[in-house]
Protein backbone atom coordinates (compact mmCIF):
# COMPACT_ATOMS: atom_id res chain seq x y z
CA UNK A 1 0.00 0.00 0.00
CA UNK A 2 2.52 2.48 0.87
CA UNK A 3 4.52 2.01 -2.59
CA UNK A 4 0.98 2.88 -4.14
CA UNK A 5 0.76 5.88 -2.08
CA UNK A 6 4.45 6.51 -2.99
CA UNK A 7 3.64 6.24 -6.82
CA UNK A 8 0.64 9.02 -6.78
CA UNK A 9 2.71 11.36 -4.58
CA UNK A 10 4.20 13.49 -6.81
CA UNK A 11 1.30 14.46 -8.30
CA UNK A 12 0.05 16.69 -5.72
CA UNK A 13 1.68 19.52 -7.28
CA UNK A 14 -0.49 19.79 -10.54
CA UNK A 15 -3.87 19.27 -8.55
CA UNK A 16 -3.21 21.93 -5.87
CA UNK A 17 -2.88 24.57 -9.04
CA UNK A 18 -7.37 23.39 -9.41
CA UNK A 19 -7.39 24.94 -5.74
CA UNK A 20 -7.24 28.41 -6.89
CA UNK A 21 -11.26 27.84 -8.66
CA UNK A 22 -12.98 27.08 -5.33
CA UNK A 23 -14.14 24.83 -2.49
CA UNK A 24 -16.61 22.26 -1.85
CA UNK A 25 -19.02 23.64 0.45
CA UNK A 26 -20.22 27.52 -0.52
CA UNK A 27 -21.02 29.17 2.71
CA UNK A 28 -24.93 30.55 1.96
CA UNK A 29 -25.25 34.41 1.92
CA UNK A 30 -27.91 36.96 1.67
CA UNK A 31 -29.90 37.63 -1.62
CA UNK A 32 -31.17 40.83 -2.42
CA UNK A 33 -33.43 42.66 -4.83
CA UNK A 34 -32.29 44.36 -7.37
CA UNK A 35 -33.13 48.36 -6.24
CA UNK A 36 -32.83 52.17 -7.92
CA UNK A 37 -29.25 52.92 -7.94
CA UNK A 38 -27.53 56.44 -6.42
CA UNK A 39 -23.99 57.01 -6.01
CA UNK A 40 -22.34 59.87 -3.90
CA UNK A 41 -18.83 60.50 -3.00
CA UNK A 42 -16.70 58.64 0.31
CA UNK A 43 -14.60 59.81 2.16
CA UNK A 44 -11.66 57.34 3.74
CA UNK A 45 -11.72 55.94 7.14
CA UNK A 46 -8.42 54.15 7.48
CA UNK A 47 -7.98 53.43 3.72
CA UNK A 48 -11.68 52.32 2.96
CA UNK A 49 -15.24 54.09 2.42
CA UNK A 50 -16.96 55.69 4.93
CA UNK A 51 -20.61 54.06 5.70
CA UNK A 52 -22.96 57.07 6.80
CA UNK A 53 -25.86 55.27 5.44
CA UNK A 54 -26.89 52.29 3.55
CA UNK A 55 -27.00 48.62 3.77
CA UNK A 56 -23.78 46.37 3.63
CA UNK A 57 -24.70 42.73 2.22
CA UNK A 58 -23.26 40.55 -0.42
CA UNK A 59 -23.26 42.23 -4.09
CA UNK A 60 -24.74 40.19 -6.57
CA UNK A 61 -22.42 39.57 -10.01
CA UNK A 62 -23.00 38.55 -13.69
CA UNK A 63 -19.79 37.96 -15.84
CA UNK A 64 -19.92 37.24 -19.66
CA UNK A 65 -16.42 36.72 -21.27
CA UNK A 66 -13.81 38.06 -19.10
CA UNK A 67 -10.30 37.60 -18.83
CA UNK A 68 -9.55 37.94 -15.22
CA UNK A 69 -6.23 38.86 -14.60
CA UNK A 70 -4.42 38.01 -11.37
CA UNK A 71 -1.11 39.45 -11.62
CA UNK A 72 0.63 39.67 -15.24
CA UNK A 73 1.35 35.84 -15.55
CA UNK A 74 -1.69 34.18 -14.18
CA UNK A 75 -5.43 35.09 -15.98
CA UNK A 76 -8.72 33.48 -15.34
CA UNK A 77 -11.08 32.86 -18.50
CA UNK A 78 -14.67 33.43 -17.16
CA UNK A 79 -16.93 32.23 -20.08
CA UNK A 80 -20.16 32.90 -18.05
CA UNK A 81 -20.30 33.53 -14.08
CA UNK A 82 -23.16 34.19 -11.75
CA UNK A 83 -22.58 34.38 -7.88
CA UNK A 84 -22.11 37.04 -5.40
CA UNK A 85 -19.21 39.53 -3.89
CA UNK A 86 -19.25 38.50 0.02
CA UNK A 87 -17.82 41.10 1.78
CA UNK A 88 -14.95 39.62 4.20
CA UNK A 89 -14.68 43.24 6.34
CA UNK A 90 -17.89 43.48 9.39
CA UNK A 91 -19.76 46.43 8.80
CA UNK A 92 -17.90 47.64 5.39
CA UNK A 93 -18.82 47.04 1.36
CA UNK A 94 -16.91 45.49 -1.11
CA UNK A 95 -14.05 47.89 -2.45
CA UNK A 96 -12.67 47.65 -5.87
CA UNK A 97 -9.36 48.97 -4.07
CA UNK A 98 -8.66 46.03 -1.72
CA UNK A 99 -9.39 43.28 -3.39
CA UNK A 100 -9.41 41.38 0.51
CA UNK A 101 -12.18 43.00 1.29
CA UNK A 102 -14.59 40.61 -0.84
CA UNK A 103 -15.06 36.94 -1.79
CA UNK A 104 -16.22 35.86 -5.30
CA UNK A 105 -18.58 33.41 -4.17
CA UNK A 106 -19.68 31.20 -8.05
CA UNK A 107 -23.31 29.75 -7.80
CA UNK A 108 -22.99 28.40 -11.13
CA UNK A 109 -20.17 29.22 -13.88
CA UNK A 110 -17.34 28.14 -16.28
CA UNK A 111 -13.78 28.86 -16.10
CA UNK A 112 -11.01 27.96 -18.02
CA UNK A 113 -7.46 28.25 -16.78
CA UNK A 114 -4.48 28.25 -19.79
CA UNK A 115 -1.57 25.97 -18.55
CA UNK A 116 0.50 29.09 -19.10
CA UNK A 117 -1.04 30.49 -15.72
CA UNK A 118 -1.21 27.05 -14.26
CA UNK A 119 2.34 26.79 -14.61
CA UNK A 120 2.94 30.78 -13.59
CA UNK A 121 0.53 30.23 -10.60
CA UNK A 122 2.55 26.82 -8.93
CA UNK A 123 5.77 28.87 -9.49
CA UNK A 124 5.19 32.19 -7.91
CA UNK A 125 2.42 31.27 -5.59
CA UNK A 126 2.32 27.71 -4.56
CA UNK A 127 5.84 26.08 -4.15
CA UNK A 128 7.94 29.04 -3.50
CA UNK A 129 9.12 28.18 -0.05
CA UNK A 130 13.00 26.77 0.60
CA UNK A 131 11.53 23.49 1.78
CA UNK A 132 9.18 22.65 -1.35
CA UNK A 133 8.92 19.53 -2.37
CA UNK A 134 9.59 20.58 -5.98
CA UNK A 135 10.42 23.47 -8.39
CA UNK A 136 10.35 24.66 -11.82
CA UNK A 137 6.90 23.36 -12.62
CA UNK A 138 5.34 23.25 -16.20
CA UNK A 139 1.72 22.26 -17.04
CA UNK A 140 0.94 21.44 -20.82
CA UNK A 141 -1.89 19.71 -22.15
CA UNK A 142 -1.62 16.93 -24.64
CA UNK A 143 -4.58 15.48 -25.70
CA UNK A 144 -6.91 14.77 -23.40
CA UNK A 145 -4.50 14.64 -21.04
CA UNK A 146 -2.57 17.08 -18.36
CA UNK A 147 1.02 16.90 -18.57
CA UNK A 148 2.97 18.06 -15.64
CA UNK A 149 7.11 18.43 -15.63
CA UNK A 150 8.45 19.42 -12.45
CA UNK A 151 11.67 18.91 -9.99
CA UNK A 152 12.06 16.83 -7.46
CA UNK A 153 13.60 18.76 -4.15
CA UNK A 154 15.57 15.89 -2.83
CA UNK A 155 18.63 14.21 -1.48
CA UNK A 156 19.15 13.88 -5.50
CA UNK A 157 17.46 16.51 -7.90
CA UNK A 158 15.44 14.75 -10.35
CA UNK A 159 13.01 15.73 -12.71
CA UNK A 160 9.37 13.89 -13.11
CA UNK A 161 6.86 14.08 -15.71
CA UNK A 162 3.28 13.10 -14.80
CA UNK A 163 0.10 12.17 -17.57
CA UNK A 164 -3.09 11.86 -16.38
CA UNK A 165 -7.02 12.56 -16.35
CA UNK A 166 -8.96 14.79 -14.66
CA UNK A 167 -12.60 14.52 -13.94
CA UNK A 168 -14.95 15.68 -10.54
CA UNK A 169 -16.50 13.11 -7.86
CA UNK A 170 -19.99 13.13 -7.01
CA UNK A 171 -19.14 14.83 -3.75
CA UNK A 172 -17.53 17.70 -5.48
CA UNK A 173 -13.52 16.90 -5.60
CA UNK A 174 -11.19 17.27 -8.12
CA UNK A 175 -9.83 13.86 -8.95
CA UNK A 176 -6.59 12.99 -11.13
CA UNK A 177 -6.06 9.36 -12.45
CA UNK A 178 -2.72 9.29 -13.50
CA UNK A 179 -2.04 7.15 -16.28
CA UNK A 180 2.14 7.66 -16.53
CA UNK A 181 4.46 8.78 -13.90
CA UNK A 182 8.27 9.12 -15.23
CA UNK A 183 11.27 10.34 -13.62
CA UNK A 184 14.49 10.84 -15.62
CA UNK A 185 13.48 8.20 -17.98
CA UNK A 186 12.42 5.46 -15.35
CA UNK A 187 9.62 5.18 -13.44
CA UNK A 188 9.03 7.02 -10.58
CA UNK A 189 8.03 3.89 -7.95
CA UNK A 190 11.41 2.70 -8.73
CA UNK A 191 13.21 6.07 -8.72
CA UNK A 192 11.25 7.43 -5.71
CA UNK A 193 12.15 4.24 -3.65
CA UNK A 194 15.80 4.82 -5.04
CA UNK A 195 16.02 8.05 -3.65
CA UNK A 196 13.91 7.50 -0.10
CA UNK A 197 11.13 10.20 -1.05
CA UNK A 198 8.52 9.25 1.49
CA UNK A 199 4.82 10.29 1.06
CA UNK A 200 4.68 11.81 3.78
CA UNK A 201 7.53 14.03 3.45
CA UNK A 202 6.21 15.18 0.43
CA UNK A 203 2.31 15.62 1.82
CA UNK A 204 3.85 18.09 4.11
CA UNK A 205 3.46 21.46 2.85
CA UNK A 206 -0.19 20.02 1.71
CA UNK A 207 -2.10 19.16 4.44
CA UNK A 208 -3.68 22.25 4.77
CA UNK A 209 -4.31 22.14 1.13
CA UNK A 210 -7.19 19.37 1.43
CA UNK A 211 -5.33 16.52 -0.62
CA UNK A 212 -6.30 12.61 0.02
CA UNK A 213 -5.63 9.42 -1.04
CA UNK A 214 -7.13 6.75 -2.70
CA UNK A 215 -5.93 4.07 -4.20
CA UNK A 216 -3.77 5.44 -6.56
CA UNK A 217 -5.34 8.65 -7.40
CA UNK A 218 -5.02 11.95 -5.78
CA UNK A 219 -8.55 13.97 -4.56
CA UNK A 220 -8.61 17.36 -3.98
CA UNK A 221 -11.09 18.97 -1.51
CA UNK A 222 -10.16 22.41 -3.39
CA UNK A 223 -9.28 25.59 -1.61
CA UNK A 224 -8.15 29.26 -1.90
CA UNK A 225 -4.67 29.65 -3.26
CA UNK A 226 -5.08 33.07 -5.35
CA UNK A 227 -3.80 35.99 -4.04
CA UNK A 228 -7.22 37.77 -3.16
CA UNK A 229 -9.31 38.54 -4.79
CA UNK A 230 -10.60 35.18 -3.26
CA UNK A 231 -12.38 32.51 -5.44
CA UNK A 232 -15.17 29.91 -3.89
CA UNK A 233 -17.83 27.55 -5.30
CA UNK A 234 -18.64 23.94 -5.74
CA UNK A 235 -16.69 22.12 -8.77
CA UNK A 236 -19.42 19.81 -10.61
CA UNK A 237 -17.44 18.93 -13.97
CA UNK A 238 -14.03 19.02 -15.11
CA UNK A 239 -12.92 18.74 -18.56
CA UNK A 240 -9.41 19.62 -20.80
CA UNK A 241 -9.80 21.44 -24.31
CA UNK A 242 -6.50 22.26 -26.36
CA UNK A 243 -4.70 24.15 -24.00
CA UNK A 244 -6.89 25.05 -21.05
CA UNK A 245 -8.25 23.38 -18.32
CA UNK A 246 -12.35 24.30 -18.54
CA UNK A 247 -14.50 24.21 -14.30
CA UNK A 248 -17.65 23.76 -14.00
CA UNK A 249 -19.37 25.31 -11.13
CA UNK A 250 -22.92 24.42 -9.90
CA UNK A 251 -25.23 23.60 -6.86
CA UNK A 252 -25.07 27.39 -5.55
CA UNK A 253 -28.34 29.48 -5.25
CA UNK A 254 -27.75 32.29 -7.76
CA UNK A 255 -31.76 33.39 -7.39
CA UNK A 256 -33.45 35.27 -10.19
CA UNK A 257 -31.56 36.08 -13.20
CA UNK A 258 -29.97 39.61 -13.08
CA UNK A 259 -31.20 42.95 -15.54
CA UNK A 260 -27.74 44.96 -16.70
CA UNK A 261 -28.59 47.68 -18.25
CA UNK A 262 -27.48 46.29 -21.70
CA UNK A 263 -28.42 42.92 -21.62
CA UNK A 264 -27.30 42.43 -25.01
CA UNK A 265 -23.36 43.65 -24.72
CA UNK A 266 -20.92 40.92 -25.58
CA UNK A 267 -18.64 41.15 -23.04
CA UNK A 268 -19.49 42.59 -19.65
CA UNK A 269 -19.37 42.31 -15.77
CA UNK A 270 -22.48 43.33 -13.79
CA UNK A 271 -22.86 44.04 -10.12
CA UNK A 272 -25.97 44.76 -8.19
CA UNK A 273 -27.94 45.37 -5.07
CA UNK A 274 -26.01 46.27 -1.25
CA UNK A 275 -23.01 48.55 -1.31
CA UNK A 276 -20.16 48.72 -3.99
CA UNK A 277 -17.40 51.10 -3.51
CA UNK A 278 -14.35 51.71 -5.95
CA UNK A 279 -11.95 54.77 -5.59
CA UNK A 280 -13.78 57.51 -3.60
CA UNK A 281 -17.49 56.38 -5.73
CA UNK A 282 -19.90 54.37 -3.14
CA UNK A 283 -22.99 53.00 -5.11
CA UNK A 284 -26.16 52.05 -3.02
CA UNK A 285 -28.35 49.57 -4.26
CA UNK A 286 -25.33 48.77 -6.49
CA UNK A 287 -26.44 49.15 -10.33
CA UNK A 288 -23.48 48.98 -12.14
CA UNK A 289 -22.13 47.11 -15.65
CA UNK A 290 -18.59 47.28 -17.09
CA UNK A 291 -18.90 46.78 -20.69
CA UNK A 292 -15.70 45.93 -23.32
CA UNK A 293 -15.54 48.59 -25.43
CA UNK A 294 -14.25 46.24 -28.27
CA UNK A 295 -17.00 43.38 -28.02
CA UNK A 296 -15.12 41.61 -30.86
CA UNK A 297 -12.97 39.42 -28.19
CA UNK A 298 -13.45 38.96 -24.52
CA UNK A 299 -12.98 41.53 -21.90
CA UNK A 300 -9.44 41.74 -20.42
CA UNK A 301 -9.96 42.77 -17.22
CA UNK A 302 -7.01 43.38 -14.58
CA UNK A 303 -8.35 45.13 -10.84
CA UNK A 304 -5.27 46.18 -9.99
CA UNK A 305 -5.29 48.16 -13.26
CA UNK A 306 -8.76 49.68 -12.60
CA UNK A 307 -8.45 53.27 -12.58
CA UNK A 308 -6.11 53.28 -15.60
CA UNK A 309 -9.08 51.27 -17.54
CA UNK A 310 -11.62 53.75 -15.93
CA UNK A 311 -9.56 56.78 -17.52
CA UNK A 312 -9.26 55.38 -20.70
CA UNK A 313 -13.06 54.77 -20.75
CA UNK A 314 -15.89 56.95 -20.10
CA UNK A 315 -19.38 56.41 -18.05
CA UNK A 316 -23.14 56.90 -18.93
CA UNK A 317 -25.95 57.11 -16.11
CA UNK A 318 -28.61 55.12 -17.66
CA UNK A 319 -32.30 56.22 -17.80
CA UNK A 320 -33.27 53.28 -15.10
CA UNK A 321 -30.28 55.34 -12.43
CA UNK A 322 -28.00 52.43 -13.72
CA UNK A 323 -24.21 53.24 -14.28
CA UNK A 324 -22.48 51.83 -17.59
CA UNK A 325 -19.01 51.95 -17.76
CA UNK A 326 -17.36 51.45 -20.83
CA UNK A 327 -13.35 50.36 -20.74
CA UNK A 328 -11.07 49.17 -22.74
CA UNK A 329 -8.77 46.01 -22.73
CA UNK A 330 -6.53 45.88 -20.23
CA UNK A 331 -3.62 44.52 -22.94
CA UNK A 332 -4.61 47.36 -25.05
CA UNK A 333 -4.35 50.16 -22.79
CA UNK A 334 -0.44 50.93 -24.03
CA UNK A 335 -1.77 50.96 -27.81
CA UNK A 336 -4.60 53.47 -27.21
CA UNK A 337 -2.11 55.62 -25.12
CA UNK A 338 0.31 55.72 -28.01
CA UNK A 339 -2.48 56.79 -30.71
CA UNK A 340 -4.29 58.80 -28.99
CA UNK A 341 -7.49 56.88 -28.62
CA UNK A 342 -10.17 57.11 -26.11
Amino acid sequence: MLKSLRWTASVITVLTVLATVGCRDREAAQQNPRGPAATRTAGRAGGRPRRPGGTVGAVRTEMKNVIFRIDPEVTLEIRHLRGELVPTHEGEPPWFDDPGSFVLDIAEGEIAVTAQSMSALLNRYVFTGKDAPVRDVEIEIVGNHLRQSSTLQKKVKVRAVLEGDLSATPEGDIRLHPTSIKAEGLPVKGLLDLFDVELDELMKTQKSRGVGVEGNDLLLDPERLLPPPRIRGRITAVRIEPGRIVQIFGGGSPGSRLKPSLPEAANYMFYSGHELSFGKLTMHDSDLQIVDMDPDDPFHFYLKELQSQLVAGYSKTMPDRGLVAYMPDFDELGKRSATGGR
